[in-house]
């Protein structure tokens, strides 16, 4: 497995514009955990998504316009407006705050039925739980899974003490996707290779770190190649995490979102 040592990021095109940095669409945010769903909005922003919308519960647009006023929101319940939406945006994701009900599974299963093959989706949090579950059939395109352990027990079958590279490898190759385990040195099951990201800490272990993740993903992917876009989303992730526990004996999320876009510009080629 090789590890990542370092990243660089491209510079972006003097002439470029919002168009170019992909239409991003996330869905999530029940009644009860609308807070996922904006930790996810935030981070796509600030990791340079160029135009960013998000789905989620009426109860949720007010604090969602209030925290991240550069998204754009629509109503979870509004199919049609949804139709529109998942076809086409660039990148969908889905999961963070979805809750595991009939209306969760829902919106997954409407959602694996109008993607097309052209899109990227990443099925994060909620959404992989109803999958494990359900084992509802994969869309025709690039995929991509964010669980923690427990997670990848449920999708892959593996159990925790059980999950070796080499079990990891094979059932990533089962599913066709992407895989990005979260743990202490979060391991990238990608379709060129296997990659570690020894970086990380304690610090960062509290709710919403993985909705973060998910979010910087989605924004990522808006401006680069998949497999280019989850190491970039994964070292500075944990990078940024690492810098600040070295004065925060805890790394909120919201902390996190804050520092992507200055450590991004840390990270860019030939400045």
């Amino acid at each position: 497995m090789q590890t990542i040592e370092s990243i660089t990021i491209p510079r972006r095109d003097p002439k470029s514009h919002k168009g170019d940095y992909g239409r991003i669409l996330l869905i999530g945010g029940n009644q009860n955990m609308g807070g996922s769903i904006m930790l996810s909005s935030r981070a796509c922003v600030y990791s340079g998504g160029g135009l960013t919308t998000v789905c989620t519960h009426q109860s949720n647009h007010t604090a969602l316009h209030s925290r991240c006023p550069e998204a754009m929101v629509s109503d979870l319940a509004d199919i049609k407006r949804l139709t529109k939406l998942v076809t086409e945006a660039d990148c969908i994701l889905v999961g963070p705050g979805l809750g595991l009900d009939i209306k969760g599974n829902n919106t997954l299963t409407f959602i694996f039925q109008h993607i097309q093959p052209h899109q990227t989706i990443i099925i994060d949090g909620d959404a992989i739980t109803i999958l494990s579950k359900l084992r509802h059939p994969l869309p025709e395109c690039e995929v991509i899974f964010t669980p923690h352990q427990m997670e990848w027990e449920r999708l892959s079958s593996i159990p925790i003490d059980e999950q070796t590279p080499e079990k990891n490898r094979a059932a990533a190759e089962r599913l066709g996707a992407h895989i990005i385990l979260k743990k202490h040195h979060t391991e990238l099951y990608l379709k060129s290779g296997n990659f570690k990201i020894e970086k990380g800490n304690p610090a960062m272990a509290s709710g919403g770190m993985g909705d973060t993740l998910a979010g910087m993903l989605a924004g990522l992917i808006g401006q680069f190649e998949i497999e280019d876009a989850i190491k970039y989303a994964v070292y500075i992730h944990s990078k940024i995490g690492d810098q600040l526990s070295e004065k925060m004996y805890v790394t909120p999320p919201s902390k996190i979102i804050d520092e992507i876009p200055y450590m991004m510009k840390r990270l860019e080629a030939n400045k």
